[in-house]
């Protein structure tokens, strides 16, 4: 009786725990199931073709707005700023207008393929980044259409406005089409290097550029005003030391001193003389 009572609760309790705990590991492992199948899924859908190409055709938008269009138009004012007026002033400036223009609507289009078809999580730099700029662009291009007029006492302060601000979103801007870059690596473990090194090339010239419209004037001049020879320096330094010595005052001789004198007297005889008597 008491190997049949032992083997009875054995069997009761294993029958108890069997009854109560399959459930729960079956339910725990077909939520592993469904969770590794999402996963999958979703990683599926994030690399995609389809996917991929909407990344790519963001991308591309971006980079030529904000990466292209941007700084050519700082360019631009910047050259037209440089000239005295007439009709190039002009052209200048509605280039500038133009180059803006179309970086703000594609930078636009950009904004709505990533609220369309991205994961907008705001939880890495390229996206944070990407927001800000989006308003800051528009932000700007408000501020570029209600300029005041020249002579106005805000145009100063609009001035320094619109320079800082569209100095800082062409330079956020450009760190921003990096940082998509990566994040376009790290979604489709596609390699970026080449687009890298070509957005550094284009970088480096728009620099350049910019650097070298600062020196063109003293180039220029430079230019028309060659240097004189060596030689022709060596006579032009001698003439100027001759000339400095004659300029200094040399003291009087001995001889030259009763001639002074004799002057001096003649010039006081001049001022006190004498009326004329007539005959």
């Amino acid at each position: 009786m008491q190997i049949s009572d032992h083997m009875l609760r054995s069997f009761t309790i294993t029958a108890l725990a069997y009854v109560f705990l399959l459930p729960l590991v079956s339910c725990s492992s077909h939520g592993e199931i469904i969770s590794n199948h999402t996963s999958i899924k979703e990683n599926l859908h994030k690399t995609s073709p389809q996917m991929t190409s909407y990344i790519a055709v963001h991308g591309f938008i971006l980079w030529v707005s904000m990466g292209l269009l941007m700084p050519v138009g700082i360019l631009t004012i910047r050259m037209a700023n440089k000239e005295e007026g007439g009709r190039r002033v002009k052209v200048l400036f509605y280039l500038h207008a133009i180059f803006q223009t179309l970086a703000v609507l594609l930078v636009t289009v950009g904004a709505v393929m990533s609220i369309k078809n991205f994961e907008n999580s705001f939880n890495n730099h390229h996206q944070r980044l990407g927001l800000a700029l989006y308003v800051a662009i528009w932000m700007q291009a408000l501020i570029g259409i209600f300029r005041p007029p020249r002579g106005n006492k805000r145009r100063s302060k609009w001035y320094l406005t619109h320079w800082i601000l569209g100095t800082v979103i062409s330079m956020v801007g450009i760190i921003n089409i990096y940082t998509g870059l990566e994040a376009y690596h790290k979604k489709t473990s596609k390699s970026t290097g080449i687009w890298t090194i070509l957005l550094t090339a284009q970088v480096s010239f728009i620099a350049l550029f910019y650097l070298f419209q600062d020196k063109w004037e003293h180039i220029q001049k430079q230019a028309s005003h060659p240097p004189l020879p060596s030689d022709q320096e060596n006579v032009i330094v001698v003439t100027q030391r001759v000339n400095q010595k004659v300029m200094l005052p040399q003291p009087c001789a001995k001889r030259n001193a009763l001639t002074n004198l004799f002057d001096e007297l003649w010039i006081l005889l001049m001022r006190f003389k004498l009326p004329s008597v007539s005959i």
